[in-house]
């Protein structure tokens, strides 16, 4: 008779997390996982106890605001001071896994290829922030408090704030988009959902490099928004010479049609956790908007 997979207790630092509630809803329907929920937004975690967990997920975080010199203070508060005193807590009250979501801002490039090699090098308070809580897991880990830090690249999906729904907002009111063959990086939150609970269900430690199995182009995605939305798209390649001239001035215009990839030896973990093609993916969330 196979082992029955022991039921996971799981405590999300986060109540209103994309990522956080989003893995809550991809195991709902699994008896094998028991989610629950506390606020960092207070200092009413600190009393709780976190003994009867097998497993914290940390997601709380602050990552969509404009970065200023005022606001700086607040990403090292939130996303290392909060993430090292939960981490001691995990450890000193018996929790068996830690797990964190950090970003692959940590590396503080805008374009190019990041592999093994690549050393980290953030240059923003959120990518210095959650370097310097990665760094604070990594010495407090033992046989008996293991701990997993993912680096995804840009997460999109139903809902979810970020480029991907200014892009498919943009290729649907202009008349005419560019066609440019550059190559990203990203993660659809459900393989991302599957990831987490693969990490969690395997134990698994160390640094994770989570991507979908395909590199995204800009165009395609463009083009796959409108033709889900029963819509038409011209593109053109007269805008290029000046598209890649501003990618290398205009970080936001370089977010779009700029090249930034994680190697795919980086996110070869041994399960799979790429259920859907990309195009699958955009029709799932083009087709419930």
């Amino acid at each position: 008779m196979a082992d029955q997979i022991k039921k996971k207790k799981i405590l999300i630092t986060a109540q209103n997390s994309y990522i956080g509630n989003s893995f809550a809803d991809w195991v709902k329907n699994d008896d094998n996982y028991s989610i629950h929920f506390i606020t960092c937004r207070n200092d009413e975690w600190k009393n709780a106890a976190f003994a009867e967990f097998d497993v914290i997920l940390h997601v709380a975080g602050i990552a969509h605001i404009k970065e200023t010199k005022h606001n700086s203070a607040l990403y090292y508060k939130i996303n290392r001071d909060i993430t090292v005193e939960l981490a001691n807590k995990a450890k000193a009250e018996g929790v068996k896994q830690f797990v964190f979501l950090s970003s692959m801002s940590v590396y503080g490039i805008d374009s190019g290829v990041i592999d093994r090699d690549t050393p980290v090098n953030p240059k923003s308070s959120y990518g210095k922030s959650k370097l310097q809580a990665e760094s604070f897991i990594k010495k407090i880990e033992s046989k008996n408090f293991k701990t997993a830090i993912l680096r995804p690249p840009m997460v999109y999906g139903i809902n979810c704030k970020g480029n991907y729904s200014r892009l498919a907002n943009l290729a649907q009111n202009i008349p005419l988009f560019p066609c440019i063959k550059n190559k990203r990086s990203m993660i659809y939150i459900d393989h991302l959902s599957e990831f987490i609970k693969q990490i969690i269900q395997s134990e698994g430690s160390g640094v994770f490099y989570p991507q979908n199995s395909e590199y995204v182009c800009t165009s395609e995605l463009a083009a796959l928004v409108c033709k889900f939305k029963n819509k038409k798209l011209f593109q053109t390649r007269i805008f290029n010479p000046l598209i890649l001239i501003l990618t290398k001035k205009i970080n936001a215009i370089n977010k779009l049609f700029g090249n930034l990839m994680y190697s795919t030896s980086l996110s070869n973990i041994g399960f799979k956790y790429n259920l859907f093609t990309f195009e699958e993916t955009v029709e799932q969330i083009e087709r419930k908007k």
